[in-house]
């Protein structure tokens, strides 16, 4: 059977940066050729990042797409790289596309191409374009209706793009009619959690009715909310996993495979669901046999709690770095979710960058301080404490606030004094708050929710307890500190806007209202499903009362890492006029 060394190239790319991106191509497949790689392969929209939004909608980003493309393959050939096809995604636009209401104007395209020996051979745009939770690819694109099929030292290798792989027919079917030995899908599938244990199993399934060996190459990074956890994969025609490498990292796998030859004869004509196949010889023969250097490894898989983590962390990094930040600033209460984002933010981007501020008002315990001074002591950020009773009383000298108004006030006195210590110093602040609380609205607009940036935004209280146990318990594994203080963990979690309160004052324990609030806000289930899953019915009715009302605050809060199937915002969009409201006959319901 005839051999081929694949070089995929699990990468990280950035929205908009074009020369950055397309170096990028230039150093990995020079790391690929050294290495004896006979296909070379980038992920979707490696050469403008991904997603490009409304990007795509602006033919001057467009056309720049495809001259970058032209640029690359010349800069190719012209380094002596250009006799190894090189495939990789971009943003094309469809020449002679038919004419359709709602199509998007100007009709770009999700797309990909070979490049060899200094020239674009071919290109293809994603057939299926997905159009649920954080896409939007029916807004921006237009499909692509070909099978696109290269024959590389004697095998032919079918192509295709993320979402082909995702929804049934289409390209994999087809590969399997046009006879394929390979089939390679180029992707940029963001993690939520759990979510390899679902790529890999579709990998399999996808293998098997292909026919062929498919290998499935990812971006790994962040842009925005999003981030990429990477988890290339290579399994053979039985589903057995070949290679896989590991998790939010960049990195290049390296395979030999043994695969069935292409006919004499190159498929033509029509596959299934009526794509048209669009077959390009580049290498005919197959190579002498030779001595496979290398055979596959299967990185260690992280447990969700790990994974979860370096998904955060990665996020942060991302947001920071692309967007040319360089320090942050973190409102230090000496509690769980401020400890939690701290600890989050020094693993990003080292504690030098991270810059806490410590501000005690009258009602704050001195365990609350000193639990903030400790955290800055574990790991090692600069910490400043900044006591804000005089201002609070010169407030309420000028104008008389009672009850929540007085607390709230207090939360806005910090916020203002984040962001005037992030506009003189130029560190970003970021809000510390978390999915529980932003599901409920416990939380203070322009208060404890200002900032650039919200590290547990997709995080649920009792998951952020975990997360905190989870990140002390690795630290002492590995013979370090623990950054994050027990006290902060054990303590009950409290505002400390008036004497002695704690979050139960107001909110039901965190173990009930997470499971209220998954259910309500990641699946959609109504209030009838909810209480027929064992929860109260007043409860019920007081909780989801309380997410429906609180849309305003969270249109208002800034954007987060998504870690779950349904973040506030890039996933979840309800209108803030709305009068629906779930369950109107549950107890406590008019």
């Amino acid at each position: 059977m005839p051999q081929l060394r694949i070089a995929l190239n699990q990468i990280d790319s950035t929205v908009g940066d074009l020369p950055g991106n397309a170096d990028a191509v230039l150093r990995w497949t020079r790391h690929g050729v050294d290495h004896g790689a006979h296909l070379v392969a980038f992920p979707e929209m490696m050469l403008t990042g991904y997603p490009v939004e409304d990007l795509a909608l602006r033919p001057s980003f467009v056309t720049a797409s495809r001259r970058a493309l032209r640029d690359v393959a010349t800069r190719l050939a012209a380094e002596g790289l250009g006799e190894v096809p090189v495939v990789l995604g971009y943003l094309d636009r469809a020449e002679h596309s038919r004419a359709n209401t709602g199509q998007p104007a100007g009709a770009p395209q999700n797309a990909a191409a070979v490049l060899h020996r200094g020239e674009v051979v071919l290109t293809f745009a994603k057939h299926h374009l997905p159009n649920y939770g954080v896409f939007d690819e029916f807004r921006y694109f237009v499909p692509g209706e070909t099978l696109p099929v290269v024959r590389v030292r004697g095998v032919d290798v079918a192509l295709a793009i993320c979402e082909d792989l995702w929804q049934d027919g289409g390209r994999v079917p087809a590969s399997r009619a046009a006879g394929a030995g390979l089939l390679l899908a180029i992707n940029a599938s963001p993690y939520e959690v759990a979510k390899d244990d679902t790529r890999l199993e579709l990998v399999r399934k996808r293998a098997q009715e292909a026919g062929c060996a498919l290998a499935y190459v990812a971006l790994t990074g962040g842009q925005d909310e999003l981030v990429f956890d990477g988890d290339s994969i290579v399994v053979d025609r039985d589903g057995t996993v070949l290679a896989r490498s590991s998790q939010f990292a960049e990195e290049c796998v390296l395979l030999d495979l043994e695969l069935p030859a292409a006919s004499d004869e190159p498929p033509v004509g029509l596959a299934d669901d009526g794509l048209t196949i669009d077959h390009h010889t580049l290498s005919a023969d197959p190579l002498p046999p030779y001595e496979p250097a290398h055979r596959g490894t299967v990185a260690d898989r992280l447990d969700d709690a790990e994974e979860m983590y370096e998904a955060l962390v990665t996020g942060v990094r991302a947001y920071v770095g692309k967007n040319g930040f360089r320090t942050v600033l973190i409102g230090l209460s000496g509690g769980i979710d401020s400890a939690l984002c701290a600890a989050i933010a020094c693993d990003a981007l080292g504690p030098d960058r991270v810059f806490g501020l410590s501000m005690p008002s009258r009602y704050s315990s001195e365990h609350s301080k000193d639990d903030a001074v400790e955290l800055a002591r574990r790991t090692g950020l600069s910490l400043r404490t900044v006591a804000i009773g005089g201002m609070f009383d010169a407030y309420l000298d000028a104008v008389e606030l009672t009850g929540l108004a007085e607390e709230n006030l207090q939360s806005r006195l910090r916020g203002t004094l984040l962001m005037a210590v992030s506009n003189q110093e130029g560190h970003i602040v970021l809000a510390p708050g978390n999915k529980s609380e932003l599901a409920v609205g416990y939380s203070t607009l322009y208060g404890d929710s200002v900032g650039a940036y919200g590290p547990i935004k997709d995080v649920y209280k009792t998951v952020v307890y975990r997360l905190a146990h989870w990140r002390n318990e690795a630290a002492a594994r590995r013979g370090e500190t623990p950054p994050i203080p027990e006290n902060s963990i054990a303590k009950p979690p409290s505002a400390e806007l008036r004497p002695g309160q704690v979050d139960t004052d107001s909110l039901p324990d965190y173990d009930v209202l997470d499971g209220v609030l998954e259910l309500y806000v990641d699946r959609d289930r109504g209030a009838d499903e909810i209480v027929a899953a064992g929860y109260d019915p007043e409860l019920v009715s007081r909780v989801l009362r309380l997410v429906d009302t609180a849309e305003y605050k969270r249109r208002q809060y800034p954007p987060g890492t998504k870690i779950s199937p349904k973040v506030f915002g890039k996933d979840r969009r309800l209108p803030l006029t709305n009068r629906w409201r779930e369950g109107r006959g549950l107890p406590g319901r008019g």
